[in-house]
């Protein structure tokens, strides 16, 4: 059974239990630029997973899903505590920043796109 310390560890532990026929569609979830190097990528172009959703899956289930199976996307996407996000890689929910019309617990839909992008700051 979780413990409330392992559900801050981990937002969205994945549902061992849970059949695939439970998912009633997909979210596609693109991850671009640097910060592909937290999903076995090489830091430049883009990867892209295709996430099974239930019914009450939210923008928040499934970057758990994503960073459960990526524990580097876990430690760079979630703040220490493990249940908001860090200020360093942006969220966009079909092509919108999340905080402006989703939030991290906003629900998805099938045929919904995640989009994490790594923030670019310095200048002179």
């Amino acid at each position: 059974m979780p413990t409330r310390d392992s559900a801050i560890r981990n937002p969205c532990p994945p549902n061992p239990g849970r059949r695939a026929h439970s998912a009633v569609g997909h979210v596609t979830v693109e991850v671009v630029a640097w910060v592909t190097r937290f999903v076995g990528g090489d830091g430049t172009r883009r990867k892209v997973f295709r996430e099974p959703v239930a019914p009450d899956a939210s923008v928040r289930s499934v970057l758990g899903q994503v960073s459960h199976r990526h524990p580097a996307l876990r430690e760079a996407l979630w703040d220490p505590a493990g249940r908001e996000l860090s200020e360093h890689i942006e969220v966009l929910v079909n092509d919108s920043v999340l905080g402006v019309t989703h939030a991290l617990d906003s629900p998805v839909r099938d045929g919904d796109r995640i989009t994490l992008v790594g923030q670019y700051t310095g200048g002179a």
